[in-house]
């Protein structure tokens, strides 16, 4: 407990070496790399691994390199954050054209190189490791005489090290050489793509702080790869912080963040998030607050008529969704913030608010100051959590906690429900919110005590799904449950093009009231006409919905 209460003496502030620094100069100047979208480990990814680790080092002491990607790069917000970043920062970008320019400018802040082997994936990560503790570059043996030629000098040389090993040997001898010089208070999971396509585009954060980064499984049938990632988070700082995200070739995100949580870690991906190492040095601007959509007071008292009300949300991490998309604000919609970015990624939130709609309202989660499973958070760790949950949902303003429990699910459908315990730990942890949202696919959680309900998500849409079955599906629930008010909650996965959802909502069964999900919540709070549930012993783990 001791070691607990040490390690929370900065969690208002961030973690240690996770802080965002002061507010910058008025004016500064920094340098911008644009980047395609070739990560295939044969052609485009020995470059970007060269970049992003110049990127981390190039980033310890000032906010100096950024990158920019692809429109339909999965983290769509890098080109409009750039331009937030010259307008509001007043940062004036210089572009940095080529690989071989970027060492020009910036080869002095590495030591020297370390030689990662691309028949070896796991050597990667090891060597991202060493560039971080060693202030080196990582790149392959053909990119030698290129760091070579702007002075740097060879560090270590992974090729034939690792041949023929297991990730489980190989890991246990990085963990040997390099854990015990890492930074504790994270760990950088650099899983995601495999095979022929890397994105590592998270890694600049990892070298930046001194991470130990690897891709264990958390499945049970790799018993050798579980038991040191076991070991890795047992000696982590207490509370702290898994950055990147899960091997899609090894497990899967239900296993690994049931593993996380069960150490009382909090989940910050994905492994592809980029300029991290950049964003952490920018505050909020002067003057800046956080002023939420909200469209009713947290004492108000609404009466909910005879009809069924309808609410979208957007749980994904609002930098991954249909944020820049064309449509957004034509529906009212419910966005969760991934909260820690108030620490390590400031202006992209302030970004989101500034350029937020009235329509647009945000929403606390994923289930506390991070991604969890609160089933699995151990009983002494689930009050520290949401402490620092309350602190960072107050600086955003957001009276709406979501909550998601996917642990007994298979994919994004399955059961989702909370047990009473659970429910109980949030409405005693969180006495200011109006009310709490759950699941992810449907799920039958429900609850409603001294005015603040929690209502779990009766609809899941999938981007694939076409738009007319969509309207069908929702029609079906709405004929099912014909006792009148009907709340009915629908998740919006992330890519669902809102223009399309306009149409879907055209086609539904009156009379429907599309309301923004704080109204919604008080509105469930004034006529419960659903039942009281909780996730029962009884009930199966996985199955395709209700």
């Amino acid at each position: 407990m001791r070691r607990l209460i040490l390690a929370l003496v900065g969690v208002g502030l961030g973690l240690a070496g996770l802080r965002a620094a002061e507010p910058v100069p008025a004016a500064r100047a920094a340098w911008v790399l644009r980047f395609d979208g070739d990560w295939l480990v044969a052609q485009g990814l020995p470059e970007k691994v060269l970049l992003v680790s110049l990127q981390g080092l190039a980033n310890r002491a000032a906010p100096q390199l950024y990158v920019v990607h692809p429109k339909d790069f999965q983290w769509e917000i890098t080109g409009p954050l750039f331009e937030f970043y010259e307008r509001k920062h007043h940062v004036t970008f210089t572009e940095v054209p080529t690989a071989d320019a970027a060492l020009t400018r910036f080869a002095r802040h590495a030591k020297g190189y370390v030689i990662w082997e691309p028949a070896v994936s796991a050597s990667l990560n090891v060597a991202f490791t060493i560039a971080g503790l060693e202030d080196a570059l990582v790149v392959t043996a053909a990119q030698v005489a290129q760091v070579e030629a702007h002075g740097l000098k060879r560090i270590d040389d992974l090729r034939g090290r690792y041949t023929g090993q297991t990730d489980a040997q190989i890991y246990r001898d990085a963990y040997a050489r390099y854990w015990a010089r890492c930074t504790h208070a994270a760990i950088m999971l650099m899983g995601g793509h495999a095979g022929a396509v890397r994105m590592p585009a998270m890694a600049d954060w990892g070298v930046r702080q001194k991470m130990f980064f690897h891709d264990l499984s958390a499945n049970p049938n790799h018993p050798e790869e579980l038991a040191l990632e076991k070991k890795l988070f047992a000696e982590l700082d207490p509370l702290g912080t898994v950055f990147g995200w899960h091997s899609y070739a090894k497990d899967t995100e239900e296993q690994h963040t049931t593993l996380l949580s069960s150490y009382g870690l909090r989940m910050e991906g994905l492994h592809n998030l980029p300029n991290l190492s950049f964003n952490c040095q920018f505050s909020f601007t002067p003057g800046f607050k956080f002023q939420n959509n909200h469209h009713v007071a947290r004492d108000a008292k609404l009466t909910a008529e005879p009809k069924v009300y309808l609410a979208f949300v957007q749980s994904d991490s609002i930098g991954i969704g249909v944020w820049t998309k064309p449509g957004r604000g034509q529906l009212p919609f419910g966005w969760q913030v991934t909260m820690n970015w108030t620490k390590f990624s400031p202006a992209a939130l302030e970004y989101f608010h500034e350029s937020a709609t009235k329509n647009d309202y945000f929403i606390g989660g994923l289930s506390g100051p991070g991604y969890m499973y609160p089933n699995h958070i151990p009983a002494d760790k689930f009050e520290w959590l949401m402490q620092d949950a309350r602190k960072l949902m107050a600086t955003l303003d957001e009276h709406v906690m979501e909550i998601m429990d996917n642990s007994a699910a298979d994919g994004n459908l399955g059961n989702a429900d909370l047990p009473k315990a659970t429910v109980d730990r949030y409405y005693a942890a969180f006495p200011e919110v109006i009310g709490f949202i759950n699941g992810y696919g449907p799920a039958r959680t429900r609850d409603l005590r001294d005015t603040r309900a929690m209502i779990s998500y009766d609809y899941y849409i999938d981007p694939r799904r076409p738009r007319e079955e969509v309207a069908a599906d929702l029609n079906e629930l709405i004929a099912i449950n014909a006792k009148r008010p009907y709340f009915l909650l629908v998740h919006v996965r992330e890519s669902n093009d809102v223009n399309s959802l306009v149409e879907v909502t055209k086609q539904l069964d009156g009379p429907v009231e599309i309301v923004p999900v704080d109204v919604f919540l008080k509105l469930a709070a004034s006529n419960k006409t659903y039942t009281t549930r909780y996730q029962l012993p009884t009930d199966p783990k996985h199955f395709k919905g209700y």
